[in-house]
């Protein structure tokens, strides 16, 4: 059993946390006013802070965590590789767990992508399909293609390339000068449609916008990327039924490459391994990361057809390789990591035994329409976005002075449960692994946050 922290030592981690560290997406000058969660320990799905309180994970530690913390076989996993060999370069050589996850993947991912590219996040696996679209299109037909599409409310990932996709303005803005251009469309938002009208009588209006800049622009265009389903650091916005089918046939039509995004949609946060599987959709680019290791490494895949591999293939002098990679690609550990996640899916039954789960959610979510301060409610599969409105009649947002959601998930921090919000939106994805009574536990702690918080509002 692990030594308990006397008083002592836990201020000074305090302290220290607060002195050294710089944390992502957190405004520092708040942060360090706050007495900070320190985690020590995890235990199925459960985090346990310094002094030893333990906190229900309602977010899956970012998106990440599937099968719970601490699971044995995928900890025998880490260890037994590790006493092999912890790392060796995949640039010109390989080795044996990037081997065998390569091959049950392709197993598990939409027919007809067929090769495996690792790196280490999704913004790296999204960096990689965007210079590999592009270098495709050069080694194929020569100059001309330039351009990618992608939605207003997109979300890559922070690396230069993913924000020059992105469309959040709080995330990207800053860094326009630094990005390349492209043509961005509005994201298929139902609960603030920008064209003021409702599904599904609008007939998907808002892909009009794209076949249009398809129609006027298609030689320019290397391809369309986009998050399948589900747009998360939006606020878990979802697309309406037929959608995501729609988008691919008009990129099919007009020629240009269909990129998709699971990094956070990916491995069954919606209910199924892969988004795309929803409206049988097949990209012509993957990229997953986030859950392809259960949550306990950083790896991230960059998955194409053989139409795109093979445009690559040529003599040495012909430089038609594609000069990318990381030192760290196809890290033999980490591939370890995600083979046993893999595995526990089929031994767990994990996307069989989550239906049920999902329908419970559901369920729970429904008393969350009673509370007068829930605009609305967006649930697929285990990825929930519960949008707090000022004025529910109006639909006006709350300031962001008033820090609603903020205030919410540190109310539900007070009742052992660690969440965390995106503006006004506050975001569930428990892991897979969470128990029913666990999941009515976190149901409750939400339910009273936003209820105290929006009632003091």
């Amino acid at each position: 059993m692990e030594k308990r922290l006397t008083i002592n030592e836990c201020k000074f981690l305090e302290d220290a946390d607060r002195k050294y560290i710089w944390h992502p997406f957190t405004q520092m000058q708040d942060y360090r006013k706050e007495i900070p969660l320190i985690i020590s320990r995890g235990k199925g799905n459960y985090l346990i802070d310094i002094y030893g309180d333990k906190y229900l994970d309602g977010v899956s530690s970012l998106w990440v965590n599937i099968h719970g913390h601490v699971h044995p076989h995928i900890n025998q996993a880490i260890k037994d590789q590790v006493d092999r060999i912890s790392h060796s370069t995949l640039l010109g050589v390989s080795n044996v767990p990037a081997i065998t996850l390569a091959k049950k993947l392709l197993e598990m991912v939409p027919e007809s992508l067929s090769k495996v590219f690792y790196s280490d996040s999704g913004a790296t696996a999204v960096e990689i399909a965007l210079k590999m679209a592009f270098q495709y299109w050069q080694q194929k037909i020569g100059h001309g293609k330039t351009k990618f599409i992608f939605l207003n409310e997109a979300y890559h990932g922070d690396t230069i390339g993913a924000v020059s996709v992105g469309g959040i303005e709080l995330f990207h803005e800053v860094y326009k000068p630094l990005l390349f251009e492209g043509y961005q469309i509005p994201s298929p938002h139902c609960y603030r449609c920008v064209f003021d009208r409702t599904y599904p009588e609008c007939g998907l209006h808002c892909l009009n916008p794209l076949e249009e800049i398809l129609r006027k622009k298609g030689e320019e265009i290397i391809g369309l990327i986009i998050e399948p389903i589900v747009q998360g650091a939006a606020g878990m916005l979802m697309s309406p039924p037929g959608y995501l089918k729609k988008a691919r046939e008009l990129c099919r039509e007009f020629g240009v490459l269909f990129i998709a995004d699971e990094v956070a949609v990916g491995f069954g946060r919606t209910g199924k391994m892969f988004a795309c599987e929803h409206e049988e959709v097949v990209p012509d680019i993957m990229a997953v990361a986030k859950g392809l290791t259960g949550g306990y490494l950083p790896l991230a895949a960059t998955i194409v057809t053989d139409e795109i591999y093979e445009a690559f293939l040529g003599e040495y002098s012909d430089f038609k390789t594609f000069f990318h990679g990381h030192t760290y690609t196809g890290n033999p550990v980490c591939c370890a990591a995600a083979f046993a996640s893999l595995e526990l899916f089929e031994k767990e039954r994990t996307l069989e035994e989550l239906q049920n789960k999902i329908q419970l959610l559901k369920d729970g979510l429904k008393d969350f329409k009673a509370l007068a301060h829930v605009g609305d409610l967006r649930q697929k599969g285990f990825m929930v976005g519960i949008e707090l409105v000022k004025d529910k009649k109006t639909k006006e947002p709350y300031p962001l002075e008033e820090k609603v959601g903020i205030r919410v998930i540190m109310e539900a921090r007070r009742r052992k449960v660690v969440i965390r919000p995106l503006g006004n939106v506050i975001i569930l994805m428990p892991p897979f692994s969470i128990l029913p009574s666990e999941l009515e536990m976190l149901l409750k702690a939400v339910y009273d946050s936003i209820q105290i918080v929006t009632e003091k509002s």
